[in-house]
């Protein structure tokens, strides 16, 4: 996969700080041998191939992906010795999960409390496969079949946190908009399984807590976009911001405050739990 994407959140691809893989800390380890062999601070290298010291630094600690100019202006720095360029083509991340996802899917794991709002997709968590599988072809660059079932496969595993047999049960709150539940997203049968599936889910886990924002809402909090909040065992909060090509981990406490008080007001504003499960079984009783 060299120079490659992975998978996003929700099926888009990009991101330049991977999660580690063994090649991507051997091909750092490369570099940083050759920089030295030649006598170059990282900043002198930086300079010659135009990068910062920084870039240069997470490429070496392999938390950086190479990109192609890098690896073609680092070659004449560093003696011209083809390694780089022979390295490269071997290059991989860890598989399923977008770069930028994976510290927040650490967090998701061990988290006491997970509260979701998306105005995009139906959260990772509550998707079917089908469903999954149409998001992800819907949203170029398409993925290769093996990226596609890494991807896949990667979200699935992921609804085993959902469990009410775990100790102690996550509590979940999901926030939804309407909207994406009425596109019909991947076609009526993929919609029919995915109602289904989420009738099923919100009927048997008392965990799990789903409410529908309604198209017609004049007061709407949540108009910034997504909201992902975790709380952890020891009662800390972190969230997570998506964009089209990244992602960003938040722990500041003054930000965590802000989007609580959104997502609390969201709360007050969908639909209640039982409003917008009689809601879904209309809708799959419309197809």
């Amino acid at each position: 996969m060299a120079y490659g994407n992975t998978d996003g959140g929700t099926g888009s691809a990009g991101g330049t700080e991977p999660e580690a893989s063994d090649s991507l800390r051997t091909f750092g380890a490369v570099v940083h041998a050759l920089r030295e062999h030649a006598g170059l601070s990282r900043e002198q290298f930086g300079k010659l191939v135009g990068y910062s010291k920084h870039t240069i630094a997470s490429i070496e600690q392999g938390r950086r992906w190479p990109e192609r100019g890098f690896v073609e202006s680092a070659e004449p720095a560093l003696g011209n010795t083809g390694a780089l360029r022979k390295a490269a083509p071997y290059l991989t991340r860890q598989p399923g999960l977008a770069s930028w996802f994976v510290q927040w899917a650490r967090l998701e794991a061990t988290a006491i409390s997970l509260y979701t709002y998306d105005c995009r997709v139906i959260p990772g968590l509550l998707q079917t496969e089908a469903y999954a599988r149409a998001i992800s072809l819907d949203v170029p660059p398409l993925p290769n079949p093996e990226e596609l079932e890494q991807r896949i496969a990667a979200r699935l595993a992921r609804q085993e946190l959902l469990s009410i047999d775990r100790r102690p049960p996550t509590a979940f709150s999901f926030i939804v908009e309407q909207s994406v539940l009425e596109r019909h997203t991947g076609g009526d049968d993929v919609t029919r399984e995915l109602l289904d599936h989420l009738i099923e889910l919100i009927e048997g886990n008392w965990n799990v807590e789903f409410q529908i924002m309604p198209t017609r809402q004049p007061h709407h909090a949540g108009t910034d976009g997504p909201i992902l909040l975790a709380e952890t065992p020891e009662h800390r909060w972190f969230a997570y911001s998506e964009g089209q090509q990244n992602g960003r981990l938040i722990s500041d406490p003054k930000e965590i405050s802000i989007l609580q008080q959104r997502y609390a007001k969201l709360r007050s504003q969908a639909l209640s739990p039982e409003d917008s499960l009689s809601l879904l079984k209309r809708m799959r009783g419309a197809l």
